[in-house]
């Protein structure tokens, strides 16, 4: 009794075809050398959290959700007495998004997150970090279909940063664009 094992879409995306386009274009000899996707990070910053715990719990809720994976708190390093803020109260969440659930957050992401974001002209192509990973934000977190709107109190914002193998932005650039990333064209 064999079981089929499930393949995310833009994974067999990336094995078929995506792979072979960027070996041509940039005339790569070996097969480890074509960039691929490495990680996607999300981070949430919830700064009303310093007055009010229970905002953190529901926006690690949340990001769990998105991400279908649990989401690690993150503290305060440093208390600041101006912000009302003391060393090791959680003040947001993080998720690192690996393998076939960081191609299936990202299929999500791209077909239906960013058109249900409002007034939505395209991702900049400028926001790489020199070492081929790119990063970008959303103002409301509600975009995911994971998110009830009804059950929702108050709408964060979040990071999401894409870590490729590619060496430099050129490489990255034409790797998410063969992902089908929505870049903005000047």
């Amino acid at each position: 009794m064999a079981t089929e094992t499930y393949t995310p879409r833009l994974k067999a995306e990336y094995q078929a075809r995506i792979r072979q386009v960027m070996k041509e274009k940039f005339g790569y000899t070996n097969e480890m050398q074509v960039p691929k996707l490495d990680k996607i990070v999300l981070n949430m910053g919830v700064g009303e959290a310093v007055a009010d715990s229970k905002k953190a719990n529901a926006a690690l809720k949340d990001l769990t959700q998105i991400a279908g994976q649990k989401a690690v708190p993150t503290k305060a390093r440093n208390s600041i007495a101006g912000f009302k803020l003391r060393e090791g109260m959680t003040i947001g969440g993080k998720v690192t998004l690996r393998g076939d659930r960081m191609y299936e957050f990202l299929d999500r992401f791209i077909t239906v997150a960013l058109p249900r974001v409002k007034d939505f002209r395209g991702l900049k192509p400028t926001s790489f970090d020199g070492r081929g990973n790119y990063a970008t934000g959303l103002k409301e977190h509600i975009v995911f279909p994971e998110i009830n709107y009804d059950e929702i109190d108050q709408m964060w914002g979040m990071d999401i940063v894409v870590c490729t193998t590619a060496k430099n932005d050129d490489e990255a650039r034409a790797l998410l664009t063969e992902f089908k990333f929505p870049f903005v064209t000047n």
